[in-house]
């Protein structure tokens, strides 16, 4: 399994464990929108942001905790990358 594949699959159980649970995990795609259709509010936003600190040990600027940044878990992914 790749890096960038070893990291999504961890996000998304995180997501599916966190915002999603009960959700046929088949439903959540590497491109589906999490911040524009409210599956993240600003409170889960800062949970996740502070799972991905911690599991990563990356650090997410304030201006990165943001749609652009964390709106799909192909985003999630390319964030934590370019922390590392």
């Amino acid at each position: 399994m790749s890096d960038a594949a070893q990291i999504q699959a961890i996000v998304k159980d995180f997501v599916l464990a966190e915002f999603l649970e009960g959700e046929d995990p088949s439903e959540l795609k590497d491109d589906t929108e999490l911040v524009t259709t409210g599956i993240l509010d600003s409170l889960a936003t800062l949970k996740l942001v502070t799972y991905i600190e911690e599991q990563f040990e990356v650090e997410i600027d304030a201006d990165e905790a943001d749609e652009t940044h964390l709106n799909t878990l192909a985003d999630i992914v390319r964030l934590i990358q370019s922390k590392r």
